[in-house]
């Protein structure tokens, strides 16, 4: 039995309203943070607001670090009697990661693998003066994903003098994502290439390495050149807010971010998450007489480059005025809803029961993480947690690559999640739903000491 009468699940059902709005948003194109397609992108946010009756809908503007793309290249200089150099140009073979500084390198190629830190230690002098490629798999055996960022700056304490990030997933697509976070930018150049483009680089440094360890020097390693032209300026973010419900001074949160990487049309990941959020707005409107709590609706931008407009946020509303936060992120590759409740575990007895009830797969993770905009919240002890989709795909799938596009997703899967999360937000607003906050000390206590690192390499650690 859902708490949502039967005639707002049927609408959810058969409106275009959410779907419409994904449209526009891919359609966008560019929504890079703090460029003009981001805020053109929170600006149909806005639109959606009010279409919806909303109230208090409107921007909120704060200054981030702001990354422009330019042109960028790489080089390759094989070993043998007779090396052949391959030069890979244009976007979809090789893409500068943002927050990298612009600049060009020449050095010998040192592959570490899925850039773990046994890896890099095993590596050793060798990453001195060299440039270091990582794969974005993690490896199974490992106990939580490790981050691009994690990888770039271990290669660069460890010496090297460039980055090389390629995708573990077939097609020909290289990887994005931000390598700054909030030490912008970073210290040595960085590029993404296809998984096709880093196996034939893999190769050719096996055999180097193999070669150079005969002779005891790098003569043997493959050359790389790397170049990337981008700019690195201050700039703005807005979020993209409104109200549902009764006037109360305490809310509950519904979240997503608008902005994406500037190569893709950042459809699932997550002009997806936009979408649901105006939509279960609409679909709260039509009942908010019955709702016991105001219900703040808030699209972030520049999630993508370090979570700023989720801080500006949680630095702006005071934390016992909110009752929990359920974030939205890259939730429509299928209707299988996935939930990292962060140890909040009253958060994940409602989507269980929501769940059960509407007769839904649900897959949880209780581990406390910091990727997503939920982490702003969680860290300060405020339950939170984001709600995704599964899909069969390899880890991230067609997420920070080109081809994130509207063609990968469903309406049919937009509709059940938007059910399924205006039934969750439905029971957290609730009087008698209680979700307690935690203490920063409770929290800092369950964060996986990996995570830790992670935080404090990337100039994000709150304690």
């Amino acid at each position: 039995m859902t708490e949502l009468p039967d005639r707002v699940v049927g609408d959810a059902r058969t409106s275009d309203f959410g779907w419409d709005l994904l449209t526009d948003l891919a359609d966008i194109g560019n929504r890079m943070a703090g460029q003009a397609g981001e805020r053109r992108g929170a600006e149909r946010v806005v639109e959606a607001y009010e279409a919806a009756g909303l109230r208090n809908a409107g921007l909120e503007e704060f200054e981030i670090p702001g990354w422009w793309r330019g042109d960028s290249s790489l080089a390759v200089t094989g070993t043998g009697p007779d090396p052949v150099e391959r030069t890979h140009e244009g976007s979809h073979a090789v893409i500068a990661l943002p927050g990298t500084p612009a600049g060009e390198v020449e050095a010998p190629l040192v592959d570490v693998g899925t850039g773990t830190v046994e890896e890099f230690e095993a590596a050793g002098g060798d990453l001195d003066g060299a440039i270091a490629m990582a794969s974005s798999r993690t490896p199974d055996e490992a106990d939580r994903w490790i981050h691009r960022m994690e990888k770039y700056v271990n290669a660069a304490e460890r010496g090297a003098v460039g980055f090389v990030f390629r995708n573990h997933l077939e097609g020909a697509l290289p990887p994005t994502g931000e390598i700054g976070y909030h030490n912008r930018p970073g210290p040595i150049p960085a590029v993404g290439v296809s998984k096709e483009v880093g196996e034939r680089l893999a190769r050719l440094a096996e055999d180097g390495a193999a070669a150079a360890g005969e002779s005891e020097g790098d003569a043997d390693r493959p050359t790389v050149s790397i170049a990337v032209d981008c700019r690195n300026e201050p700039t703005t973010s807005v979020n993209a807010v409104a109200d549902v419900g009764p006037d109360t001074d305490e809310a509950v949160l519904l979240t997503a971010h608008v902005d994406a990487h500037d190569i893709s049309d950042g459809a699932n990941d997550n002009g997806a998450g936009s979408a649901l959020v105006a939509e279960v707005g609409r679909l709260l409107a039509t009942v908010e007489d019955d709702l016991d709590t105001r219900v703040r609706l808030i699209t972030f931008g520049a999630e993508e480059i370090g979570l700023w407009g989720a801080y500006h946020a949680a630095e702006t509303i005071a934390h016992e005025e909110i009752k929990c936060v359920v974030n939205l992120d890259g939730a429509c590759n299928s209707r299988n809803l996935r939930v990292s409740y962060n140890e909040f575990e009253p958060m994940r007895r409602v989507f269980e029961a929501v769940t059960d009830d509407l007769g839904a797969p649900l897959s949880t993770n209780a581990t406390i993480s910091p990727h997503g905009d939920q982490w702003a919240f969680a860290q300060e002890g405020i339950p939170a947690v984001m709600a995704s989709t599964t899909s069969e795909q390899s880890g991230r799938g067609w997420g920070h690559t080109h081809a994130d596009t509207l063609d990968k997703l469903d309406r049919r899967d937009l509709a059940e999640v938007a059910i399924q999360v205006a039934e969750a937000t439905v029971r957290f607003v609730d009087a008698g739903t209680s979700v307690p906050h935690k203490s920063r000390a409770a929290i800092r206590e369950s964060i996986d000491e990996g995570y830790v690192t992670e935080l404090k390499t990337g100039g994000r650690w709150p304690y």
